[in-house]
């Protein structure tokens, strides 16, 4: 069961660095944006640690107070469970 949640966490988390890579292509580009609730919800499902990277490395939302705090600590909440499910 652990390697499982394992497996999701990886994949959610790579999802959430590659969405938030294509929102800034295309916040470039002007073009058709992904919505803050979809990049909240993939951050709820366990991706807030590929959004956080995604974020500084593809510098996007990082003038978003709720993005620049609330992701990161949302990445140590889920970090925090997945430990305390591992033990």
């Amino acid at each position: 069961m652990q390697s499982i949640m394992f497996i999701y966490l990886a994949l959610i988390n790579v999802v959430g660095f590659y969405v938030m890579g294509v929102d800034k292509k295309r916040a470039k580009k002007k073009q058709w944006r992904v919505k803050e609730n979809t990049l909240w919800t993939i951050a709820l499902v366990g991706g807030a640690i590929g959004l956080t990277v995604g974020m500084y490395v593809f510098r996007h939302k990082t003038k978003h107070t709720i993005f620049k705090l609330g992701l990161p600590f949302l990445s140590l909440v889920l970090i925090a469970l997945f430990i305390m499910n591992v033990s």
